[in-house]
């Protein structure tokens, strides 16, 4: 499959839409597909997989669901990555399973903290990698992501990518110092593509990484700085790093999940409102950020390469 993603790429994943009765809204699932296949020209699409999906909320029949239904919805015209973490491996290994008989292209993995409490080791995780990936032929996305996961050390990030079954890795540091030292050992010594945030989008092109992973709408701003950084427009991939300088930084108060549903619905694209008990931006903040998208490249015309 690794043949079929284009290097470097977004891997974007499509935002939950949840009805007033919490149970996921399909038909606006629909729309928001759409919009990260053909606005924001995703490389590969995240079913399922990170925390601004909001898959959490779900039973396990309701996750299953939300995976089958979103690799359909793609239809093919994305590789697609599932989200198959669990603290119980054998969780995990189902919901791969599910993956692969689905069509999907890769699984990703949180790499997890202990349940009983602290820190795994690094033979925990590799053990962890070996028995989900035993159950299933699909490559791994290993995410690496200390808000809710395991705080995996430089070294074992490295040890982790050598694994036979890793052919990505998904990295929420923001810190230059560690994405550098990763880009070079793990991608520029061919162990797995890597794949770091919006805020290290230009440095992580420019030191040689294969992309980013991040939400809708910022993935359409991310779209025009990568064709600019591919077509040699410096300048102009500069401008476009610049505008997340602020955004989302400026409303991370109410926290990313929240500033991403509150823009996709400001662009008319319905992306409903965060699972209660947590609240939509409202009032000030959200008039903010409403004059704020005005400013940016999300809010033009501007024309896109073809896919």
């Amino acid at each position: 499959m690794s043949g079929d993603l284009r290097i470097p790429g977004l891997v974007v994943p499509p935002l939950t839409p949840y009805a007033a009765d919490q149970t996921v809204d399909y038909d606006a699932l629909a729309q928001g597909v759409d919009y990260v296949v053909e606005d924001c020209d995703a490389a590969m699409v995240i079913a399922a997989g990170v925390e601004a999906q909001e898959y959490q909320y779900l039973d396990l029949p309701q996750r299953r669901e939300l995976i089958t239904r979103t690799i359909e919805l793609v239809g093919g015209r994305r590789p697609v990555v599932v989200g198959v973490s669990h603290p119980s491996f054998k969780v995990s290994a189902g919901l791969a399973q599910l993956a692969e008989e689905s069509g999907a292209d890769a699984i990703q993995l949180l790499m997890p903290l202990r349940p009983f409490g602290g820190e795994p080791t690094a033979q925990d995780l590799e053990r962890y990698v070996d028995l989900v990936s035993q159950e299933t032929s699909l490559p791994v996305m290993l995410y690496l992501n200390p808000g809710s996961g395991a705080n995996v050390s430089v070294d074992a990030t490295i040890a982790l990518a050598s694994h036979e079954a890793v052919q990505y890795v998904k990295e929420s540091s923001r810190d230059l110092s560690r994405v550098g030292r990763l880009i070079e050992e793990i991608d520029r010594e061919g162990l797995a593509h890597y794949f770091t945030t919006v805020q290290m989008m230009l440095a992580t092109l420019q030191l040689g990484g294969s992309g980013v992973t991040l939400p809708p709408p910022v993935a359409r701003i991310a779209r025009f700085l990568l064709e600019a950084f591919q077509a040699g427009e410096y300048a102009e991939a500069a401008r476009l790093q610049q505008q997340f300088s602020l955004y989302p930084a400026r409303w991370m108060k109410h926290g990313l999940l929240p500033t991403m549903k509150a823009s996709m619905n400001l662009l008319g694209i319905p992306a409903g409102d965060p699972y209660p008990p947590y609240r939509p931006i409202e009032g000030d903040d959200l008039d903010a950020l409403k004059s704020y998208l005005m400013t940016t490249d999300l809010m033009t015309d501007r024309p896109t390469k073809e896919s």
